[in-house]
């Protein structure tokens, strides 16, 4: 039952093949049995089965709320929960309750969907690996899968891989079958990144798309609330649920009039595939260029056409991003300040001892580093040279996407990650600025012109290891997107993990098909 679809176990909550309660405590289980991946910061145990209590009541008086009722979820700890721990993995909100509810939870909390706790993270989604968090590190699900342990004969206890990041936990969640769909914020990648290497669906929406109401902000302009799900057309049901206007946010726009259902069978043959060939860049894996190309192939043959095309402002992405993600981080830390709410230092000497004591004690050193250079790039000195110049950068950067896409192009295909996951042992070795400017190469340009774009896991490397392909579409286009994705996912032949204890008639699949976790 933990290895369905989200669209297969709704089917089986309302056919009565299993209780919401039922289903919950499977989680709840299933979360302690995977407690050495360290994916949930908070675990809401008494508050799931309340809610699955309350959603079984619903299903038997045959009044469910929707799709999603009965239905675990999880959720990034950067997101607002009411009376609810929301840390950001941060010292600094390592006690902070909020009085209400971030947009799209309580969207899914308006559809009955069970939380199930909140996932662990880099420190304010700084990072690329889930590493750098207050809690430590999110082990990848496939470290302990037979795939990867029997081909490379790793001890997982030492040769574990990292799940990407920041929104390593809720990839870690899906993936490792505690949730059914599980939200992510994504900044630079920080959704499409860790989904590639847990070999899940991840979809960064449209920018305004959904709300941003309750999600505590990194860089305003450019993060979106991810989503994570088993499948494209898991994602296609919860972007419905989540998408529109929001008084709240004044950056949303109305979500476009289109059916929440993705088409079965949806033709390729009337659209166009770019290959942008600045995504050809250093570093990336010869099995990452191989699936790249396979895919491509599969495109060709089944009569789409497929063109390469030229995106140039491509290769200034990171530098541009650095800026504005500095900047704008400088800017947004500044309310933490030990005077309102979160941590405060007992240094009382004064208050500006008091503020560099709690600012010291409650950030790392990757979140203290990114608020001295963004303040450096905001000195009235250097806000023309530096800030004012990436904004013109990151205009011509969306620019690029705009010509290739009003050039007759639907979508381009793209690696996601340069490679599969890495060792956390060799992770550790560069640091975190080095590491996020390698992983988000191919992601980040996307934020910068606030596009949507989609993680399609596509095959296992030669290692075990998930590698997935993105793909990125004009705005408001996430669900012809996700027909894409969907169409690459039924031909593909994904092996998802597999809850070992379940029997072969309860997933209605096949061993061949799955991978068994440990």
């Amino acid at each position: 039952m933990l290895s369905l679809t989200l669209r297969e176990v709704s089917l089986a909550l309302r056919e009565g093949r299993i209780s919401p309660t039922e289903l919950c405590r499977k989680c709840l289980n299933r979360i302690k049995k995977t407690q050495h991946l360290n994916a949930y910061i908070t675990v809401t145990e008494e508050l799931a089965l309340k809610q699955a209590q309350e959603a079984e009541t619903r299903l038997l008086q045959g009044a469910p709320k929707g799709p999603l009722d009965g239905i675990p979820f999880a959720v990034k700890d950067n997101f607002c929960t009411e009376n609810i721990k929301t840390t950001c993995a941060s010292k600094m909100l390592k006690d902070y309750a909020p009085p209400y509810n971030a947009t799209v939870v309580q969207k899914l909390l308006d559809q009955g969907a069970v939380l199930m706790g909140k996932t662990n993270m880099d420190e304010f989604a700084m990072g690329s690996g889930s590493t750098d968090g207050a809690f430590g590190p999110v082990r990848n699900p496939w470290s302990y899968a037979a795939s990867y342990t029997e081909k490379t004969g790793a001890v997982p206890e030492s040769d574990w891989v990292v799940c990407g990041g920041s929104s390593g936990g809720s990839a870690a969640a899906v993936a490792s079958l505690t949730s059914y769909l599980a939200l992510g914020s994504d900044t630079g990648g920080s959704t499409r990144n860790p989904a590639a290497l847990c070999g899940v669906v991840a979809l960064k929406p449209t920018y305004g798309l959904l709300s941003r109401h309750g999600l505590i902000p990194l860089v305003n302009s450019m993060d979106v609330p991810g989503i994570m799900a088993r499948s494209a057309s898991d994602a296609a049901i919860v972007l419905g649920i989540l998408q529109g206007l929001d008084m709240r946010d004044s950056t949303t726009v109305a979500a476009p009039s289109s059916p929440t259902e993705l088409p079965e069978h949806f033709d390729v043959k009337n659209i166009c595939v770019g290959i942008p060939k600045e995504y050809h860049a250093p570093g990336l894996s010869e099995e990452t260029l191989m699936q790249w190309s396979r895919v491509t192939d599969m495109f060709e043959r089944a009569g789409a056409r497929v063109e390469q095309v030229s995106l140039p402002h491509t290769q200034h992405s990171i530098v541009c991003y650095r800026v504005l993600c500095h900047a704008e981080v400088a800017s947004n830390m500044a309310r933490f300040d030990g005077l309102e709410y979160g941590l405060r230092s007992k240094v009382d000497s004064s208050t500006e001892a008091m503020y560099a004591s709690t600012r010291h004690e409650g950030f790392n050193d990757v979140v203290r580093g990114r608020i001295l250079s963004g303040n450096y790039f905001m000195l009235k000195q250097n806000y023309q040279h530096y800030f004012v110049k990436a904004q013109k950068v990151r205009r011509l950067i969306a620019d690029d996407f705009k010509h290739v896409f009003s050039s007759g192009v639907d979508v381009l295909l793209t690696p996601t990650t340069l490679s599969d996951a890495t060792r956390y042992s060799d992770f550790t070795q560069e640091d975190n600025q080095t590491r996020s400017t390698q992983e988000d190469v191919f992601t980040q340009p996307v934020n910068m012109a606030g596009l949507p774009a989609v993680s399609v896991p596509t095959a296992l490397s030669r290692r075990g290891l998930p590698i997935g392909l993105q793909l990125i579409g004009p705005a408001l286009q996430d669900k012809k997107l996700l027909s894409v994705a969907q169409w690459i996912e039924q031909r593909v032949g994904f092996p998802s993990i597999r809850d070992s204890s379940e029997s072969r008639n309860e997933t209605g699949v096949t061993k061949r098909e799955q991978t068994s976790a440990v």
